[in-house]
């Protein structure tokens, strides 16, 4: 059987070697809407929650609207412009509506780049803001949230009279799901709040994980967070197969994002009868797999679907090696799973340990193989797993390692398939 995996810009064909009963998961899709735009205006007239956006809006001096970086894919778009129509309906002129980048700790996105998150006309018209959390003075104290994070958000947004996020709704490593709340942490929070976010005491919470939400953590913590920035008005929307809208979410933000949570749980989820013994997934290819620490996310999501003890194979291109300069070194200095828990359980978290202590977390519960071509060969040896020199290697040997008709899922697009095991 040969399969196509979603792997760097061009994806990888491969031979499935005969032995285990394979089984092939791919994305299950809503279906698309008719028409987007109309879609998105009926969600703004009859929210889930609360009072349309343009009646939300009449009285309100200025407003701030978070958007999504260049490493998502949230249709701004098309999400945009009929909301600000109704804000400028409602009295809010352009130039006291800002739009701000919610980078979290990423880089500003570039001139070129806004306009793509944006559109040209939109960028051009609009007060914008690239977020920097490393900016102190760009942030207001709002208070302590109830798990003891230190909540610093940019004053840009918490200053203005209405603030509404545009985002989009999917399975997500720590918060359970993206969109929302995460727009304004860590969207546009402080550093020190973005660490504290990602210290152990959520990462290491087994409700802190990919699907859930029912009291995690984390994601009270962010919701908690949302509340104290004045979060007012949400869009998100759902995607399928290329990227199509399949459904908007839009109002209060707490309601309105459950509802798109119950919509992405009940429509894509993929339903397994049994843990598998292995699976084969990837990082969702280009750009999810340019590093290996965004190739961390398809590791973490197989853990799901495969009994503890068996064996996860992340098949990812990591073109531009392993990540930034802190998780480069940190994978660098680390000799193991265990002894990188042990050394960051007490001491300040640093920038990007937390992706690598999800990956330990996985690595304790399962074993780890790599097939990471682009990795530079000195990390090989620092993976807690085995790396193999190419993708037929790694099959073959897996093939050999399973016992004969054991089930073993491939999971092409990694991340994007979102799959559980029937209770």
């Amino acid at each position: 059987m040969r399969v196509h995996f979603a792997f760097g810009k061009t994806g990888l064909e491969a031979e499935l070697p005969p032995g285990p009963a394979w089984q092939v998961l791919q994305p299950r899709y809503a279906a698309p809407v008719e028409d987007e735009r109309a879609a998105v205006e009926a969600a703004l007239e009859d929210p889930v929650a609360g009072p349309p956006l343009e009646q939300l809006a009449r009285g309100r001096r200025s407003a701030a609207i978070a958007v999504c970086d260049i490493t998502r894919p949230a249709p701004n778009r098309l999400t945009l412009p009929p909301l600000l129509e109704r804000l400028q309906r409602a009295g809010i002129p352009r130039e006291r509506t800002r739009i701000l980048i919610a980078t979290g700790l990423h880089r500003p996105a570039t001139p070129a780049e806004l306009d793509e998150i944006l559109g040209p006309d939109i960028a051009s018209a609009y007060p914008l803001v690239n977020h920097n959390a490393r900016q102190r003075e760009d942030h207001v104290n709002l208070g302590q949230a109830r798990h003891g994070t230190p909540v610093w958000i940019d004053r840009r947004y918490v200053e203005a009279d209405l603030h509404i996020t545009l985002g989009f709704i999917e399975q997500h490593l720590m918060a359970g799901f993206s969109g929302a709340r995460k727009l304004i942490a860590p969207g546009l929070a402080d550093q020190e709040t973005i660490r504290s976010l990602h210290s152990p005491r959520f990462m290491r919470d087994r409700r802190a994980v990919e699907g859930s939400i029912e009291e995690n953590p984390l994601h009270e913590e962010l919701l908690e967070i949302s509340q104290m920035a004045g979060h007012d008005f949400i869009v998100d929307v759902v995607l399928g197969e290329q990227r199509k809208v399949t459904a908007v979410f839009a109002g209060s933000p707490r309601e309105a994002h459950a509802a798109g949570v119950a919509f992405v749980r009940e429509k894509t989820t993929a339903w397994l009868p049994a843990p598998v013994d292995a699976a084969v997934t990837t990082s969702a290819g280009y750009p999810l797999d340019l590093t290996f620490y965004q190739a961390v996310k398809g590791v973490t999501a197989a853990t799901h679907i495969v009994r503890p003890g068996g064996i996860i194979l992340v098949l990812a291109a990591c073109a531009e090696g392993a990540g930034a300069g802190e998780f480069s070194r940190l994978l660098m200095e680390s000799s193991s799973a265990e002894t990188f828990l042990k050394e960051i359980a007490d001491r300040p978290v640093t920038i990007d340990q937390w992706q690598l202590e999800k990956l330990a977390l996985a690595a304790l519960s399962h074993r780890l193989w790599f097939y990471t071509p682009g990795l530079p060969a000195e990390y090989h040896q620092k993976l807690w797993g085995r790396s193999f020199s190419t993708a037929a290697e790694a099959l073959d040997a897996l093939a050999a390692e399973v016992a004969a008709q054991a089930p073993v899922a491939v999971i092409p697009e990694g991340p994007y398939v979102f799959a559980r095991v029937s209770p």
